[in-house]
């Protein structure tokens, strides 16, 4: 009873900042201005701008969270290399030390770094190279992507490592597997729960931004998540931006899906 009692803030915060808001999405969304039923607002993703918005945040985010993989898989197996030493805790630690400053100050610091007369250009000049044009392209809205989520790919990855037994891929090793083999056959399978929840905390985020396509996209590229927020904030119109919403969570819902099925002991998701 003490138990139950003690889960009722979580269960007053879930409801009020949660279920309801859910509720109230799925009420606008299905509905137009007079209350009445409509998918209207659902079909309005089929509009050409829209559907280009939609299409072009899948293709970034996707990108995105390719990259991630890339860069996270080899340094969360160097993480758990460190752990045996008991070093891996203050490398994570100054890993996500960015993670302590505000959202949106880490993304304006990449605009100062890829603007025209940014750092970076101001160093390619000193060393004699051309100028670069990367603010407002897609290559900065995915440079701000992969700078802000790429924890969220290496703390499952290594969240997952780390549980991997030396013992096992000592016993790989002894049966006369070589490194790729032992990789491939032994390391990956183990380590696909933290594959998983990565790309999913990845992606999902990457998908709905609308911050970091404004500051570094300099509003001239418009992905979904500013289409929806437009609708909010400068149209009101809470239906259509509602039924736009409503699609996105069809991705969430699937990612909960694959979480559901390849990470039903939520190894890849307890930090």
């Amino acid at each position: 009873m003490r138990k139950q009692l003690a889960a009722g803030p979580y269960l007053i915060w879930m409801i009020g900042f949660t279920v309801i808001p859910l509720i109230l999405i799925v009420y606008y969304g299905l509905t137009d201005t007079t209350g009445a039923f409509t998918l209207n607002n659902i079909m309005a993703i089929a509009e050409p701008q829209r559907m280009a918005a939609l299409i072009r945040s899948l293709q970034l985010s996707l990108i995105c969270t390719v990259i991630c993989l890339f860069l996270a898989y080899p340094l969360a197996m160097i993480l758990k290399n460190l752990s045996r030493g008991g070093k891996s805790g203050l490398m994570i630690f100054i890993f996500i030390l960015p993670m302590w400053m505000n959202f949106l100050l880490r993304t304006m610091a990449w605009q100062v770094i890829l603007s025209r007369n940014g750092l970076l250009n101001t160093f390619l000049n000193s060393i004699g190279l051309p100028s670069v044009n990367l603010i407002n392209t897609n290559a900065a809205i995915v440079f701000g992507m992969v700078y802000n989520y790429l924890p969220f790919m290496v703390l499952p990855l290594y969240n997952v490592l780390v549980k991997i037994s030396n013992d096992t891929i000592e016993a790989a090793h002894d049966l006369g597997a070589s490194w790729l083999q032992t990789f491939f056959r032994v390391i990956l399978p183990l380590s696909v729960p933290g594959i998983i929840s990565g790309i999913t905390m990845v992606f999902v985020p990457a998908l709905t931004t609308f911050v970091i396509s404004d500051i570094l996209g300099g509003g001239l590229i418009l992905l979904i998540g500013n289409v929806i927020e437009q609708e909010f904030t400068f149209t009101a119109n809470w239906h259509l931006g509602s039924g736009l919403s409503l699609i996105l969570m069809i991705f969430i819902l699937f990612s909960m899906f694959l979480i559901a099925k390849y990470d039903k002991e939520g190894n890849g998701t307890a930090f």
